[in-house]
């Protein structure tokens, strides 16, 4: 291809790969630990958040938090939650996993995502325990009022950032608007640790509950005030406790890997942020001059970390037609995320809600995204302006 969707595996590939191939010769120690916890207090500087949590991918980081707010019983088996429909499966299975009941949210064609009003819509059918929104592709409708109505309603707000790293909206980063928010390090996002994600939340008894879901229910991660005041809740002398297992849980555990290139990766991320919005702002110019394509509304956003180049044409037929023209060009597309949800075969088979969903319908049907990123060269970028210029007839 010559404009993959993957371009490297990590940022700045080569001098990550030679330290990390020095790292692992060099250590006596590879599973979870110093690097990790390291890792785990620079993101939490990044992104504003008072803990990190670091998990061995992303999906893991969504499959933890759930299971820790049900320890918590902040959530029940049997809850409504509600979810933007235009998303990847690892937002939703955990909720179906978790023995609770999705509500898709729509999702607006001008800016991918849901926002106040497909949640007020969701609202006037019936009540939503929680949201677990999922900011696109590193855009985000208006979150801000979307927060508001969960806050007046006592609706817990999670926030699936695995694809909005670094991105702003008035001067606040995504995933810093609900409880907690989750992130994905896998090869083809902002940064990479090839596999890995995170939790981010305020929360102190959430980011407790956390460390104890990815470590079998052990207290072992726990800080010494925190073990101490558990085993003594539990009756638990300090030898049993070394094997006591207090909650429900699963092995999601990073390895020391995961902890060193994620503190690498973090160094040259803000200005791959520039570059990938610098990017996007150049093809949308392009967009923007061909009426066979809708421009997103960015309104709002101070900084877009685009994930991607998102397509949104007028009609299926235009998308069939401007798709074709990419990959002849040798420009790696795909569907824009996994389209509608809805339309999934595990949901199919496992969820009873349907709900009429037409802007996520529309974007499951007339829109396509490439990648961006930051490498992109000058050739790249003018061979994706001539993909979008003139019309597609």
């Amino acid at each position: 291809m010559t404009v993959p969707l993957v371009m490297s595996t990590f940022l700045d590939e080569e001098s990550t790969r030679k330290a990390l191939a020095g790292f692992i010769a060099g250590t006596d120690h590879l599973s979870m630990g110093a690097r990790c916890r390291a890792f785990e207090e620079a993101f939490a500087r990044y992104q504003g958040r008072r803990h990190s949590l670091l998990f061995n991918s992303g999906g893991s980081a969504n499959l933890a938090l759930l299971q820790a707010l049900k320890n918590l019983e902040r959530l029940k088996g049997g809850d409504d939650v509600g979810f933007s429909a235009v998303t990847w499966s690892t937002n939703v299975m955990p909720v179906i996993q978790m023995a609770m009941n999705p509500v898709p949210l729509d999702c607006s064609r001008r800016t991918l995502n849901t926002g106040s009003k497909e949640l007020a819509d969701a609202l006037d059918e019936g009540a939503l325990a929680a949201v677990f929104l999922t900011n696109a592709l590193g855009f985000s409708g208006d979150i801000e009022a979307l927060a508001e109505i969960c806050r007046s309603r006592g609706i817990l707000l999670l926030e699936d950032n695995c694809e909005s790293l670094g991105s702003e909206r008035k001067g606040v980063k995504l995933g810093n608007f609900g409880l907690a928010s989750t992130f994905s390090f896998y090869v083809s996002h902002h940064i990479s640790t090839i596999e890995g994600g995170m939790v981010c939340t305020d929360d102190d008894e959430l980011a407790s509950m956390l460390r104890l879901v990815r470590a079998n229910g052990w207290d072992r991660n726990l800080d010494e005030a925190e073990r101490a005041k558990l085993r003594k809740r539990h009756d638990v002398t300090d030898l049993d406790g070394r094997y006591t297992f207090y909650d429900l849980g699963f092995n999601l555990r990073p390895t020391e890997i995961t902890g060193f290139l994620g503190l690498r990766q973090l160094e040259p991320l803000p200005a791959s942020v520039r570059r990938r919005q610098a990017n996007y702002e150049r093809i949308a110019k392009a967009v923007a001059a061909n009426d066979d394509f809708l421009p997103l509304d960015r309104e709002g956003l101070s900084v877009l970390s685009a994930f991607a180049m998102p397509f949104v044409c007028r009609d299926e037929t235009l998308r069939a037609r401007y798709a074709a023209r990419f990959e002849a060009a040798g420009v790696e597309i795909r569907p824009l995320i996994a389209g509608n949800i809805q339309k999934q075969p595990f949901y199919v088979r496992y969820v009873r809600c349907r709900r009429a969903l037409p802007e996520a319908d529309f974007l499951h049907r007339c829109a396509f995204y490439c990648g961006n990123h930051p490498d992109y060269d000058e050739s790249q970028l003018s061979l994706l302006e001539g993909c979008i210029g003139g019309d597609a007839s």
